[in-house]
């Protein structure tokens, strides 16, 4: 009997340097979208955090650097991801409550208390378009097993009134989103990301309001690159995003 490979794993630097993530070496690796889902969430110390889906925890422990006091919770369905986690927020001295658990089953400490936040990077592939991965854990952070209605729903219902949600999800799921969110939430904001100047957006930002009734607003997209093409190895981010990936800047929803 042939006994599985130990996980491999890497540690690497967020923010600079100012933070310090362990991640499996395969499957489901962070990058750029949850550092700017963390950016754009006007938390306050003292208030209440949830994460839902939070992997390794890259999108709650940039919160947390950049925001001391908060009150920080993750849910994490995978066990490695979930481990990785805890281990993260004792290595860079954030505290937290990482939660393995599935969205369809919270434990009663998560649904017993409402949050200021509730923020989320749903898998952004449906299961019966694409082809899945061969690595479990990236098949299962990256395509759909919960559907986005349940994501959307959980959020809603974690959130105290005034509260706020906000997801990041590729461009072409934006008219799906809109439309679960506005079941639940209102206020609903939009703010999209394109890769250089004159490109289509690729990745959105989007936020409701329990129990808001503002209109509908459709932020101007943030670009990304400076140059108008890849012509070079170097990154070429525009100051603003330099500033949230390597400062740890916010890049909040404008008012």
């Amino acid at each position: 009997m042939m006994v599985p490979p130990l996980p491999k794993f890497t540690n690497d630097g967020f923010l600079g340097g100012r933070l310090r993530l362990r991640q499996p070496a395969a499957g489901y690796r962070a990058g750029l979208d949850p550092v700017l889902l963390a950016a754009s969430i006007p938390a306050k110390p003292g208030q209440r955090v949830l994460e839902l889906g939070c992997g390794v925890g890259t999108a709650l422990f940039c919160l947390g650097r950049r925001v001391t006091g908060l009150v920080l919770t993750g849910v994490e369905l995978q066990p490695l991801y979930a481990d990785c986690a805890r281990r993260n927020a004792t290595d860079n001295n954030i505290a937290a409550q990482v939660v393995e658990a599935d969205l369809s089953n919270l434990p009663s400490s998560i649904r017993q208390i409402r949050y200021h936040h509730v923020l989320a990077n749903p898998p952004y592939f449906l299961r019966d378009q694409g082809t899945p991965s061969v690595e479990v854990g990236r098949e299962i952070a990256l395509g759909e097993q919960t559907p986005l209605a349940l994501w959307v729903h959980t959020a809603a219902k974690r959130l105290e009134p005034g509260g706020f949600a906000t997801f990041i999800q590729r461009a072409d799921r934006l008219e799906q989103m809109l439309s679960l969110m506005a079941q639940h939430l209102g206020s609903l904001q939009v703010l999209p990301f394109a890769p250089r100047i004159g490109r289509d957006c690729h990745l959105v930002l989007v936020r409701g309001r329990k129990a808001g009734r503002a209109a509908l607003r459709l932020h101007a997209p943030v670009i990304l690159h400076q140059a108008a093409a890849h012509l070079q190895d170097e990154k070429d981010y525009c100051p603003s995003v330099s500033a949230v990936l390597r400062d740890g800047q916010p890049l909040y929803f404008p008012q």
